[in-house]
């Protein structure tokens, strides 16, 4: 099985980097859609799997088990039926409907969490569900991309990345949930880019950063809980958006530079033009870069649909206003 993960290995990472024009920032644009299932979240899972193939905690029997919003379910999905094994995906009603056809069609089964957890999202829902399978399922394995040290450390190579097409860097904006994409780029990059300044973007409503409670719309960005990896030591920064703000963000990515970004990518975009215009940066043209997660083919129905976007993010925002 390590063969088969390794020829997958071979179509995730070296994505490109698009230079992005803009009047007030040097901004580039890592394009990572382009890896094998679609999204950043590749790395990762291979990475994952990998070693628990190594490490014998995974063999050809084997049920994988995860809770995602989207993309990491999708890329184990497909991991999953190359090395043919079975996938169980445990997801929530605000998952893509793109997504969710997308899972139904590759994994062994989908089970849906509709209950809302004490923090107004399903992430402690879905993850109860999963110990819940894991009990029920012999030889069965849990990537748990919340813990697992291997989700962060999947990220050297991304790193890696940026080092070699960058002399310096003074901002890396990043999307937070599991945080093991931006643990591992502040692990590897910190080193090499001393001036480097590393900033998570999250949403209103998500536990990383705030301890607000909030209803979210939206798929493969916050949590319903604080991470567990060492986030606050590694981070410079971060900066909350509303989901008005994150759908803007979309919007503007496609018309202004023909990029078709999921959620994340309208997040990353925007928080890096409203953090990098309200902060003092120390330089009049800041070298910036932000990260394309995956792109927007998933998000047609929501944040792409101009009737989605009045009901949940325009008209939510206004109510949150008032309050």
């Amino acid at each position: 099985m390590i063969k088969k993960v390794i020829k997958i290995a071979k179509l995730i990472g070296n994505t490109p980097v698009l230079k992005l024009d803009d009047e007030f920032i040097d901004l580039y644009a890592k394009l990572e859609f382009k890896n094998f299932s679609g999204s950043i979240k590749d790395r990762a899972v291979n990475n994952i799997i990998h070693n628990a193939i190594f490490e014998q905690k995974i063999d050809m029997n084997t049920t994988i088990v995860e809770s995602s919003s989207g993309n990491f379910a999708i890329s184990l999905a497909l991991h999953c039926k190359f090395l043919n094994l079975k996938f169980i995906a445990v997801v929530d009603p605000n998952i893509n409907e793109i997504s969710l056809k997308t899972l139904q069609l590759l994994a062994t089964e989908v089970i849906m969490i509709k209950d809302i957890d004490e923090t107004g999202g399903y992430l402690l829902n879905r993850i109860a569900k999963v110990k819940e399978v894991l009990k029920q399922t012999q030889n069965s394995f849990w990537t748990n991309q919340y813990e697992n040290e291997n989700n962060y450390k999947s990220y050297r190579l991304l790193a890696n990345e940026i080092i070699r097409d960058f002399e310096e860097l003074d901002y890396l904006f990043v999307p937070v949930s599991s945080c093991g994409t931006i643990v591992g780029l502040s692990t590897y990059l910190k080193s090499n880019f001393k001036d480097l300044k590393i900033i998570g973007v999250d949403v209103e409503g998500s536990m990383i950063f705030s301890d607000k409670k909030k209803r979210r719309n939206l798929s493969g960005l916050g949590s319903s809980k604080k991470s567990h990896f060492r986030i606050n030591e590694l981070i410079d920064d971060f900066i909350i958006l509303n989901q008005n703000e994150i759908s803007d963000g979309c919007t503007e990515l496609l018309n202004q530079h023909a990029l078709f970004g999921g959620a994340s990518s309208g997040a990353c975009y925007k928080g890096a033009q409203k953090y990098l215009k309200n902060n003092d940066t120390g330089s009049i043209f800041p070298k910036a870069m932000i990260l394309i997660p995956d792109s927007g083919v998933s998000y047609i129905d929501n944040i792409y649909n101009k009737e989605w976007v009045e009901k949940f993010c325009k008209i939510d925002e206004m109510n949150f206003e008032n309050n």
